[in-house]
């Protein structure tokens, strides 16, 4: 079983068998026509259930062989065109060959003796992107997992600037259009169930801030301690951009932490065009920002950024096996003394072989062209008598509705959009998303693909309503 160690004995055997894998995905991406089978659950799972995990086959290209039947053949395929549905990027191409580097070194990011110059380069690329937002000297962070534990870090450095004894005091605001991750954190945090507040939004989904201020100034007439105000640079469904400015004005005057959630915005730092649309998150205390969304790296690759490096302090437990707090006064640098994890991999080459070879102004330009789709998009929906869309797009999400000439029932039209998505998806012609805007279902295009065109909009816009027709037809025929 040695031989299957990766190692100065095995350097042949890992070429071969990387390569028989990387040619055979290659292969697969090559001739991929739609971007998934249409395959149901009840159809595969019995292939995997099948398989005894305790009878190997010994041989890497049988184990590729059925690799293909279980997996490769039926997954969902982010790179085709007509991939619109939720915030899942085509990757470039050097960040995957950063994500084979990193899996075949296995540094783990935890401490210096264990990564070396893991450990500069990921702080090297913290710095860069504290830069490009414009944190000041003294910001740093830390790569994570994703956005959700990106904000719950940034929630928890908040929690305990607050400073009081009272957790059933502390308040968070949000939009009502924020990422669920913010009422996950609170819960995590150990804070009360009305522990997040939620803010209305306005007819394009950003955050009101006349609303904030009247319910940061309820707060204090109710002795009650603004712990944090989370901004939204990008939301999930909408895309939409809260003011930044008004808000970090609003933080300023009530002392109470700015947080905003960047996670799919964070792309507008390497825009050529459109950096402006989030002036103002330069005066954030936190930022959360997922470059495996729109900086087109592969999961994972995100983080938490902070203006003030000592809050940094409140994430940090020093373990005499591991980072004894004599290392900091050796100026040994332990990225665990500042991350909610400990084992971590080293994620950040990927963005670093990213930038190494395309630059940030090649990331930016792909950014602006899923932007400027999406604007093309807009204008097709608009104008098109089929379709009923919610709100101009801020990046590169479009949130629409099918509306039937026929037909006024909305739960009808609600069931009538449901099926189309749902047979769109059975046919794996397309995939799109979904969500809910004033209770009613809608339909969702995330657009992060520069490979998109106007004409695949319209064609899926096309099969979605033809769809929708012969669910209401059908529905007809079993009404009379």
């Amino acid at each position: 079983m040695r031989s299957h160690l990766l190692n100065d004995t095995t350097a042949e055997q890992y070429r071969r068998s990387v390569t028989d894998g990387v040619e055979r995905v290659a292969a697969k991406l090559a001739t991929t026509d739609r971007p998934f089978t249409g395959i149901t659950v009840d159809a595969l799972a019995p292939r995997i259930d099948e398989i005894d995990l305790d009878q190997p086959l010994h041989d890497t290209g049988a184990v590729l062989d059925e690799l293909e039947d279980v997996y490769l053949r039926d997954a969902i395929y982010f790179h085709h065109p007509r991939y619109l549905a939720h915030l899942n990027c085509p990757v470039v191409i050097p960040a995957v060959l950063g994500e084979a580097v990193l899996s075949a070194v296995n540094s783990s990011l935890d401490t210096w003796d264990q990564s070396a110059g893991g450990t500069l380069i990921e702080r090297k690329l913290i710095d860069w992107t504290t830069e490009r937002i414009g944190l000041g000297p003294a910001a740093d962070g830390v790569f994570t997992s994703g956005g959700t534990q990106s904000n719950l870090q940034a929630l928890l450095l908040a929690r305990e600037e607050a400073k009081t004894d009272s957790l059933a005091k502390l308040r968070i605001f949000a939009s009502e259009v924020s990422h669920f991750s913010v009422k996950k954190s609170a819960k995590l945090l150990g804070l009360g169930q009305d522990a997040v507040v939620s803010i209305p939004v306005d007819h394009d989904k950003r955050m009101q801030t006349v609303a904030l201020a009247r319910e940061l100034e309820r707060c204090a007439q109710d002795g009650l301690v603004p712990m944090a105000v989370v901004a939204t640079a990008g939301t999930t469904d909408f895309g939409s951009i809260d003011p930044l400015p008004e808000i970090a004005e609003l933080c300023e005057q009530f002392g109470t932490w700015m947080h905003v959630d960047a996670a799919y915005g964070c792309g507008l730092l390497a825009s050529l065009k459109h950096r402006d649309r989030i002036s103002g998150i330069e005066r954030a205390d936190s930022v959360t920002v997922d470059y495996h969304k729109s900086f087109f790296q592969p999961v994972s690759s995100s983080a938490v950024l902070v203006r003030d490096a000592a809050t940094l302090r409140h994430a940090t437990y020093h373990a005499e096996y591991l980072n004894p707090r004599r290392m900091v006064e050796e100026r040994i640098p332990n990225q665990v003394d500042k991350s909610l994890q400990t084992t971590r991999r080293f994620d950040a080459l990927k963005l670093w072989m990213t930038l190494r070879t395309m630059g940030a102004d090649g990331i930016g330009q792909l950014f602006d062209e899923v932007c400027e789709l999406a604007r093309e998009g807009w204008k097709l929906i608009a104008a098109d008598p089929r379709f009923d869309v919610v709100v101009e797009p801020s990046l590169s999400t479009l949130v629409f509705r099918y509306i039937p000439a026929a037909v006024t029932d909305p739960a009808e039209i609600d069931r009538a959009n449901l099926y189309a998505r749902k047979a769109l998806f059975a046919s794996g012609d397309a995939i799109v998303a979904g969500t809910k805007v004033g209770g009613r279902h809608y339909l969702k295009f995330t657009l992060l693909n520069p490979e998109t065109r106007a004409s695949d909009i319209a064609a899926v816009l096309d099969l979605i309503a033809g769809h929708a027709e012969q669910y209401l037809g059908e529905s007809l025929d079993r009404a009379s």
